[in-house]
């Protein structure tokens, strides 16, 4: 599957999709405000930990992905992991 580099939506769902063993519970819901873009990542129960990480380095390597994806956009982005 090719991600569209200046999507970042898709490019969040992509990488979580990879992670998890249920993909097709995977959510992202982007919300645009006037100087940040939020996305809200949800995946299923049993996949939070795996999407976190431990002592949540891999949410941490996500946020850097999405971070270093939207400077080069021009944007500010910000990844929220919803329980």
């Amino acid at each position: 599957m090719a991600v569209d580099p200046s999507n970042l939506k898709d490019l969040i769902e992509f990488m979580a999709k990879s992670l998890v063993d249920f993909p097709d519970d995977v959510k992202v819901v982007e919300e645009v405000h006037e100087q940040t873009t939020m996305y809200k990542l949800y995946v299923n129960k049993q996949d939070l930990g795996k999407v976190i990480g431990k002592l949540g380095r891999t949410a941490r390597s996500l946020r850097t992905i999405l971070m270093a994806a939207s400077t080069k956009l021009d944007r500010r982005s910000v990844l929220d992991i919803v329980e």
